[in-house]
C-alpha cells in the first residue's frame, strides 16, 4: 500500500502539464508566426513586382527598355528608386505624351495601386529614393519662417519667391507649386525631376523639407497676403518697381500730351 501510494501522481500535476503544453504552443508561434508573416509579405511584394512589370512592359519599355536599361528615347530606370515613380506617374508626367524640351503635367491615367506596383517593379532594378510616408511630408507644426528662408535660398531661382514657376534656357521652365501635394513636393526634392537638383536628406534633412512644403503652401493660399496689391507673379519688388515705372512714367506722358493738347494756346492756334 505504501508503493502504490508513492507513485500516485499529485493532484497539481495535470496543471502544470497543462501548462507547460500552452508554453510549448506559445512558443511554437512565437517561432513559426513571424517566419508566416514574413514569408505573406515577401509572396505581396513578389505579386506587386510581377503586376508592375505587367504594366512597365505596356507602357514604359518602348521609351526606357525592355529590363529599365534605358534607350535614346529615355534614360535608365536602373536606381531611381520608387520615390522617382510616385512622383512622375502620379502626376500624369509619364508615360510622356511626346518628346519635347520638358515633360508637362496632365491628368494622371494610372490608380495609386497601379502606381505602387510600378514603384515596387522598379525598386527591384536597383536600390533608390524610397516613397515618403505621411509622417515624413506632412507639414503639420512645421516651421513655415524657416521654410521661406530655405525656400528662397535654393528654389527662388527658378520657381521665383512664391513658387508660381518661371522660365528657363533651352524652352525649359520651372513649374508652378501651387496646388501640388505635399508628397510630390517631398519626392521632388528627393529625386530631382528633369531639371530640378536633387535634396537627399544628407543634404536637406526631412524637418527642412516640411518647413518649406509648409511655406509653400501658406504663401499660395487665402491666409498669404500681397501688401502692394497685385503679386505680378511673385516676382518680388524688382519687378514691381519695373511694373510701377514703365507704367507709370508712360502714364505721366500720356497726362503731359493730354494736357498740353488741351491749353488755351493749343486751342486758338
Amino acid at each position: 500500500m505504501k508503493k502504490l501510494s508513492a507513485r500516485r501522481r499529485h493532484p497539481l500535476a495535470a496543471v502544470v502539464v497543462l501548462l507547460l503544453a500552452l508554453a510549448a504552443t506559445g512558443g511554437l508561434y512565437a517561432a513559426f508566426a513571424p517566419a508566416d508573416k514574413a514569408q505573406a509579405d515577401e509572396t505581396a511584394q513578389s505579386l506587386a513586382i510581377e503586376e508592375g512589370k505587367k504594366l512597365y512592359t505596356v507602357g514604359c519599355a518602348s521609351c526606357h527598355g525592355t529590363g529599365g536599361q534605358g534607350t535614346s528615347d529615355g534614360p535608365s530606370l536602373i536606381g531611381v528608386g520608387s520615390a522617382a515613380v510616385d512622383f512622375q506617374v502620379g502626376t500624369g508626367r509619364m508615360p510622356a505624351q511626346q518628346p519635347g524640351a520638358q515633360v508637362p503635367k496632365k491628368p494622371n491615367i494610372y490608380s495609386q495601386a497601379e502606381i505602387d506596383q510600378l514603384a515596387a517593379y522598379i525598386s527591384s532594378l536597383g536600390p533608390g529614393p524610397v516613397t515618403p510616408t505621411e509622417k515624413q511630408y506632412n507639414p503639420e507644426g512645421a516651421n513655415i519662417a524657416r521654410g521661406g528662408d530655405l525656400f528662397r535660398t535654393n528654389c527662388a531661382q527658378c520657381h521665383n519667391f512664391t513658387g508660381e514657376g518661371g522660365a528657363l534656357t533651352h524652352g525649359k521652365y520651372a513649374p508652378n507649386l501651387e496646388g501640388v501635394s505635399p508628397k510630390h513636393i517631398y519626392e521632388a526634392m528627393q529625386t530631382g525631376p528633369q531639371n530640378m537638383p536633387s535634396f537627399p536628406d544628407t543634404t536637406m534633412p526631412e524637418q527642412e523639407k516640411r518647413d518649406i512644403i509648409a511655406y509653400i503652401q501658406t504663401v499660395n493660399s487665402g491666409e498669404s497676403e500681397t501688401p502692394g496689391g497685385l503679386s505680378l507673379g511673385g516676382l518680388g519688388p524688382v519687378s514691381e518697381g519695373l511694373f510701377a515705372w514703365v507704367f507709370g512714367l508712360g502714364a505721366l506722358i500720356a497726362t503731359a500730351i493730354w494736357v498740353a493738347a488741351h491749353t488755351a494756346k493749343a486751342k486758338k492756334s
